[in-house]
C-alpha cells in the first residue's frame, strides 16, 4: 500500500510552490534539490519551518517542494504557505494554530507596476523649475 501523501499550494509575490509531505525525518527538497543548497540564506530556511513549529511537527515529514517564479524571499514564502495548506489535510485541527500565526493567509503585496512618463513605479525624473 502506498504511503500517504498531502499536498499544497502555495504562492508569494510572482512564486508558486506545490508542496508534497511524505511521512519521514524531516527532509526538505526543493526542485530535486536539498534546501540547504538551494535556498543560501538561514533566515528564509527558517520561513520554510514555521509551520512545523507552530503545529509542533518538527521532523514528522518530508517536504518535496516544485517552485517557480520569483527570487529567494517568494519561494520561501510560498513552500511556507504550501506547507500550511498541506498541514491542513494532515490535521483539519491544525488549523485554528495555523491561522492565528498567519500562515494560511495569502500575501497579497505584489509589485507595483511601473507608470508611463516615470523611470519605475514612482520614481520621476528630477523636478527643475528652469
Amino acid at each position: 500500500m502506498a504511503e500517504a501523501q498531502y499536498r499544497g499550494t502555495g504562492r508569494r509575490k510572482n512564486s508558486v510552490a506545490r508542496v508534497r509531505l511524505v511521512p519521514g525525518t524531516g527532509n526538505i527538497t526543493v526542485n530535486d534539490r536539498p534546501i540547504e543548497e538551494y535556498i543560501p540564506f538561514a533566515n528564509l530556511r527558517q520561513v520554510v519551518l514555521q509551520p512545523f513549529g507552530v503545529t509542533e511537527t518538527n521532523g514528522n515529514y518530508d517536504v518535496i517542494a516544485n517552485v517557480n517564479g520569483g527570487g529567494f524571499s517568494g519561494q520561501s514564502g510560498a513552500i511556507r504557505h504550501g506547507i500550511a495548506r498541506a498541514l491542513l489535510d494532515v490535521d483539519p485541527d491544525f488549523r485554528a494554530p495555523l491561522k492565528k500565526a498567519g500562515l494560511l493567509t495569502r500575501d497579497p503585496r505584489m509589485k507595483e507596476r511601473k507608470k508611463y512618463g516615470l523611470k519605475k513605479a514612482r520614481k520621476a525624473a528630477q523636478f527643475s523649475k528652469r
